[in-house]
């Protein structure tokens, strides 16, 4: 009881319309409801309340966005047809440990078109022969009942689907953005373009150089090979003139 006061305060004290997921397990419901839980929590996508001694789920509130719901260890016997008004987007439903003793019963879940997962271990409807190919059949939209597929594969956890979706919304955010390590390879190009064209710059630069090198080289050598021959046409001049010079002395010796 003193337990039960506690989550009323706590519930009266929080902003309903904020909370998005709520643990009443242990409390003790009074006339199938537990105080203060009302359409006000718009936004509720997880909701326990396990062991609360609900026999009906008539005055369940209207959760439009509630998700996964769990109601295991009551005395819940039927009137499961409300959840379909009350809670449409449900996608995991705990009924474990109930009163739940037929096929009847469980078709009412038919409406809950986004089923996915339905616990009915420990009802008595679980001893029924031919029970998982029964509410596989009755409930087409169901993938896992107690906890697995109708090939005996094993349910996901409830963090490892979160994960799975997660890794399915940033994927489809990869996608609109583009394949990854596309704009990368483009920069890597331009970089690589615009070191080659700096490159080539710089060789042409470099053979244009040599170039004016190799032909101020020959001029020089020119200029060396013609002042070369000036002095050695000189030399011969002078050496011609000093031989015809030579003679004429001669002359003039024999004449004195």
């Amino acid at each position: 009881m003193e337990m039960m006061k506690r989550v009323v305060l706590e519930l009266r004290n929080r902003a309903p319309e904020k909370v998005t997921e709520l643990v009443l397990d242990n409390c003790r419901s009074s006339n199938g409801e537990i105080e203060g839980l009302n359409d006000s929590f718009k936004e509720l996508e997880f909701l326990s309340m396990a062991n609360v001694e609900l026999t009906s789920l008539a005055k369940l509130p209207t959760l439009s966005k509630l998700r996964k719901l769990e109601l295991s260890d009551n005395v819940i016997s039927g009137g499961l047809e409300v959840l379909a008004e009350r809670c449409p987007n449900l996608t995991y439903l705990n009924l474990s440990g109930n009163k739940i003793k037929d096929l009847s019963t469980v078709e009412a879940l038919q409406n809950l078109k986004n089923l996915k997962s339905l616990d009915l271990f420990n009802c008595d409807v679980t001893n029924l022969e031919d029970y998982r190919e029964s509410v596989f059949e009755l409930l087409q939209q169901i993938t896992y009942l107690d906890g697995f597929d109708q090939e005996d594969n094993e349910a996901p956890d409830s963090e490892d689907e979160d994960d799975e979706e997660g890794d399915e919304e940033d994927e489809e955010d990869e996608d609109e953005a583009g394949p990854p390590g596309e704009y990368e390879e483009d920069e890597d190009e331009d970089d690589a373009g615009s070191d080659l064209g700096e490159g080539e710059e710089e060789e042409e630069v470099g053979l244009s150089y040599l170039m004016k090198e190799e032909i101020q080289d020959e001029d020089d050598d020119d200029d060396y090979v013609e002042e070369g021959g000036d002095e050695e046409e000189e030399a011969e001049g002078v050496r011609g003139e000093k031989r015809k010079r030579e003679p004429e002395d001669e002359g003039e010796e024999e004449d004195d």
